[in-house]
């Protein structure tokens, strides 16, 4: 699968198999993608908590408490993504300062998470609204989580929905001389 094709297959999976394990070479290959993205000054600010079993259950709940989210406890495995301090070579401290770049590698990993998957014909969804404090405690992280990504292997027949997205020309400015 080339990288448009996994582009287009990528979507937001709500509606998981509980029934059907994802495989550890799955996994494997899902995290040596995230060890491979890239990341401002390679300094990965971020950490990846595997949740299964009972601790992605619990996790599960942790997501569902404003009403939304109720498909999160189907997918086997939840990637729990909280934050760690940015690394900045040295010498570039206060040319790099202005900026955070936290958000911009955890939103970087996460595509890598995100499209790995696809490739591994598994499904994902990134969820953003959670109870911060009770994932840290069920997880045992002293930093804030900042995304979960559900991952399994869709039910039989959900359907590729097709993308609704802005026009090329609007997103995009050729700049020439």
């Amino acid at each position: 699968m080339n990288f448009i094709e996994i582009a287009k297959e990528r979507q937001s999976c709500r509606s998981y198999d509980p029934t059907r394990e994802v495989e550890g070479e799955k996994l494997e290959a899902i995290l040596e993608a995230a060890r491979l993205a890239p990341s401002a000054c390679n300094g990965q600010p971020y950490h990846i908590t595997v949740c299964k079993g009972k601790t992605a259950a619990e996790v599960a709940k942790a997501t569902e408490g404003r009403g939304i989210n109720r498909f999160v406890g189907q997918a086997p495995i939840l990637l729990v993504i909280s934050e760690r301090p940015c690394t900045v070579l040295p010498g570039l401290e206060d040319k790099l300062a202005e900026n955070d770049w936290r958000s911009i590698d955890i939103g970087i990993l996460s595509a890598y998470i995100t499209a790995e998957a696809t490739a591994q014909e598994l499904g994902t969804c990134i969820i953003g609204c959670f109870e911060n404090d009770r994932i840290q405690e069920l997880c045992g992280l002293a930093a804030p989580v900042r995304l979960i990504i559900t991952l399994g292997y869709a039910k039989e027949g959900a359907p590729l929905r097709s993308k609704k997205r802005k026009a090329l020309a609007e997103l995009v400015t050729v700049m020439a001389e």
